[in-house]
């Protein structure tokens, strides 16, 4: 490969990328990564040499995201999701922009009654890591996965949050803990939707697929907050972007007694659901 500078090490992994349809923008996270860089730093040095012991990895890392479609998150080992890093890998989804916005509706929304938070579907911890940063109240987080609790674990002691872990299918872990808000990023995907190479193939298919049209999570979800004595004042989802009156009537039918909003994300599309309990 004949480059030498940083500057030229963007361009020619920006194209090698486009050949293969992949996004450009993985050059910059590759080299910001390798040269402990940030993006504003990455530009004002462009004319610097590239490290030549950094060369072949950097090569290597664009090969592998270019030919196998391998998430640069994976590759590099952690994400960013509201200001923070964390770490990711095959247990759990790669946080997306769009649950930024989850936690913004969730954080404006809460009411200083509201003592315990409850995050079921935990996966890499970012919401329940997050709200307990953001708002210092308790966080219950579970997930049926032991993989994703450990890997959430980590990342609540690397960013010194407290949460009380359990492990087991939504809501069943919790047990008869009082809950005033809970919220979720459940698997909501239609096991028949044709998804992109870096998602069907890298995130795990228990945090992206759900039966009956990629709704049953949100079906079991409520009917087990049915059965519960005590109910969350506060509800809050993220969903499909055509799933906003499905699960709208689920949870009027399910539990009935709240008020449901749908909200759309920054594109406009419909991306979370609210819903407060009628007082």
């Amino acid at each position: 490969m004949v480059f030498t500078t940083i500057e030229e090490a963007r361009r020619w992994a920006s194209l090698f990328l486009k050949e293969y349809d992949r996004e450009p923008r993985v050059a910059d996270l590759l080299l910001e990564d390798i040269l402990d860089l940030s993006f504003a730093m990455l530009l004002a040095y462009g004319r610097d040499p590239l490290p030549q012991e950094l060369k072949n990895s950097f090569i290597e890392k664009v090969k592998e995201h270019a030919e196998t479609g391998k998430p640069v998150q994976h590759i590099i080992g952690r994400a960013h999701f509201y200001g923070r890093e964390f770490n990711v890998n095959e247990h759990v989804l790669i946080p997306r922009p769009e649950t930024e916005e989850l936690i913004d509706g969730v954080l404006s929304r809460l009411v200083p009654s509201d003592q315990t938070i409850a995050d079921i579907g935990t996966g890499s911890g970012i919401i329940a890591v997050t709200l307990q940063l953001e708002t210092g109240r308790r966080v219950i987080a579970s997930d049926i996965s032991p993989e994703a609790v450990q890997t959430a674990q980590a990342n609540a002691k690397q960013q010194g949050a407290s949460i009380d872990w359990r492990t087991g299918d939504f809501l069943e872990p919790l047990h008869n803990a009082a809950i005033d808000v809970l919220v979720s990023n459940p698997p909501y995907i239609d096991r028949s939707e044709p998804l992109h190479d870096t998602v069907k193939n890298y995130d795990p298919s228990l945090a992206l697929f759900a039966d009956n049209e990629g709704l049953a999570a949100y079906e079991t979800i409520l009917t087990q907050v049915k059965k519960r004595e005590q109910k969350p004042r506060l509800i809050a989802f993220e969903i499909g972007y055509q799933q906003g009156e499905a699960v709208k009537g689920i949870i009027q039918t399910i539990l009935g007694n709240y008020q449901v909003t749908i909200e759309k994300d920054i594109n406009g599309k419909d991306r979370m659901v609210f819903a407060i309990q009628d007082s």
